[in-house]
Parts: C-alpha cells; sequence; structure tokens
C-alpha cells in the first residue's frame, strides 16, 4: 500500500499489515536516533528521524511512514472546544449567577435564615464535529492518511459525522465506527462509488445542505472541509452552498494539504469562491499540522 496516484476507482489500496504499523510507530517514536551519525565528528547532528517524519509531506511517504503516521492518529487526543447549553446546573463557584430562587426555597425552610447563597452555571457540552473530505483524484496521495484521520476523530469525539465526495457525497460515519481500523476503511471503501475520480465541491456541498445539515450541523457545530480546491463543478452552485454551509455552524475551517508549501498561492479556481466565506484556511500536509489541528478544536472561539 502506498500514496500512489490512483486510477478512477471505487476501491482504496490495500491498508498496511499490522506488522508494518508496528514497525512505524517504532520508527516515529525512536527520538534517540539521530538522523547524522554522531560518531562523526565532522558531520553536525540533524533533526531526529522522528522529527523529519512529523515535517515531512503526506504526499511524500513511504509505506513504513504511512504505517507510522496511522501509529500516531490512532493514539490522537481529540478534545473539543465546548459550548455553553440552555440547562443550569448547580456549582458553588462564586463567579456564577446566584440561583435566586433556589436560595428563596431554603430561607423559607429555615425561617428566614440565608446560610448560603447558591448559584448555577450554564452547563456545557463538547461542540459537534462534521468533515468533509474531498478523494477525488487530485487528493489521491492523500486520501488514505485522512481516511485514518477521519477514524481517529470518530473514536476520539462524542458527536461526530463523516462524509467524503468526489462528483458525490457519501456519508461514511457508520463505517468508521468499527473499533479495527482496517475494517472501518475497507468498509467505508465499500460504500464510496467515486474514489480518484473528478471533484463537483458545489454539488457535493449541495447534497450536504438538503439532506444532512439540519442533523448534524446544529448546537453550534464545527465544520472541516478536507480539499485541495480544484473542482470541474459549477462555480456559482459552489458559490450558494459554501455560504449557505457557513451560515448553519458556528465555524468553518478549510484544511489544504497543498497550503503547506512555502511557495503556494490560492489561484485555483474553486479555492478563490471559498476562500471569502471559510474563516480559516489551514495546511493539513503532514503530522505536525494535524497536532495543530488537534490544538485548534480544542479553541475554536470567537
Amino acid at each position: 500500500m502506498g500514496v500512489r496516484q490512483q486510477q478512477p476507482s471505487n476501491k482504496l489500496p490495500g491498508a498496511s499489515s499490522r506488522a508494518r504499523a508496528a514497525a512505524g510507530r517504532s520508527l516515529l517514536l525512536d527520538d534517540d536516533a539521530p538522523a547524522g551519525d554522531e560518531s562523526d565528528p565532522t558531520i553536525t547532528p540533524t533533526y531526529s528521524a522522528s522529527e523529519l517524519l512529523r515535517q515531512k509531506d503526506f504526499g511524500e511517504f513511504s509505506d513504513d511512514e504511512v504505517a507510522a503516521a496511522r501509529a500516531v492518529m490512532q493514539s490522537l487526543l481529540w478534545r473539543m472546544d465546548r459550548r455553553p447549553t440552555r440547562r443550569l446546573v448547580r456549582t458553588s463557584k462564586q463567579a456564577a449567577n446566584l440561583d435566586l430562587p433556589r436560595a428563596i426555597q431554603r430561607s423559607i425552610r429555615r425561617g428566614g435564615e440565608i446560610v448560603e447563597l447558591p448559584r448555577r452555571r450554564r452547563k456545557h457540552k463538547p461542540r459537534p464535529l462534521v468533515v468533509i473530505c474531498d478523494v477525488s483524484g487530485s487528493m489521491a496521495r492523500y486520501s488514505r492518511l485522512f481516511l485514518y484521520l477521519m477514524h481517529s476523530l470518530v473514536h476520539g469525539t462524542a458527536r461526530i459525522e463523516t462524509f467524503v465526495f468526489g462528483t458525490r457525497l457519501t456519508r461514511i460515519t457508520p463505517a468508521l465506527r468499527d473499533g479495527d481500523l482496517d475494517t472501518a476503511v475497507a468498509r467505508a471503501s465499500e460504500l464510496v462509488l467515486d474514489w480518484s475520480g473528478g471533484t463537483r465541491i458545489g454539488e457535493s456541498l449541495r447534497s450536504f445542505n438538503y439532506r444532512w445539515s439540519r442533523r448534524v450541523s446544529g448546537h453550534g457545530a464545527v465544520a472541516l472541509i478536507i480539499s485541495d480546491g480544484w473542482d470541474r463543478g459549477d462555480q456559482d452552485v459552489l458559490g450558494v452552498e459554501i455560504r449557505r454551509l457557513r451560515r448553519n455552524v458556528h465555524r468553518l475551517i478549510w484544511l489544504n494539504p497543498l497550503a503547506g508549501s512555502p511557495s503556494y498561492q490560492p489561484l485555483v479556481r474553486g479555492i478563490q469562491t471559498i476562500l471569502p466565506h471559510v474563516d480559516e484556511m489551514l495546511p493539513l500536509h503532514n503530522l505536525e499540522s494535524m497536532a495543530q489541528l488537534a490544538g485548534k478544536l480544542g479553541a475554536v472561539r470567537r
């Protein structure tokens, strides 16, 4: 299995074995092994192998490096930013609001004496997360690793829905709920009919907005769209649907694997249409940017 360019197909390339994943894990976690030769005083020590791997673009990964990244994603801890709900709960914190009705009830029961002032605060819940990932031909180098990422998110986030698209939208959350990563990815590949094909972002977002948005985008949801922005669809449709999606979520973040390049410029027409309507466009091209995403999701505030 690798991350090579794929011809249009409804199947993903085969998943790496557990033995290879274990080997990859040891490769990533071996911080004591320098990339340079310390026994030769003429060679300046450079980054460790794990540091180099964290900085390396997913699209350039070898099979063993894909396995290492897979192991890291399975161990990630995801904590979503929490939103206040309408429900009030009791608290002893002085900064909370005074619970006047309860204070009066207690005073009546105690003959008018007020022993303490009960307080209440709003209960907080993790924000729902929606992930919509491009699996078209231009994203073929990254598709498998992003499937691994979504599997990690499904098993590390309380409320999440996951979708992929090329020319059509497919919900893959039920498949990714399987605890075995290989089985989950295989089931997802059976659901999707347009791996490594064309790209119609606007039409796919329209399908999401009309079929799924009300069910999964409420309660202050955060939406992630993972795509390089290459699009063969109608740009008017894309403009309308990206605006509609933005109105329905608390925050919309565009994750672009090409944006990690220092020379990257958002010139393709899909990106030009999308950029004015997203809160942020961030790179998602290596393990370092993935770690930054984890921090971002834990602090998604206005």
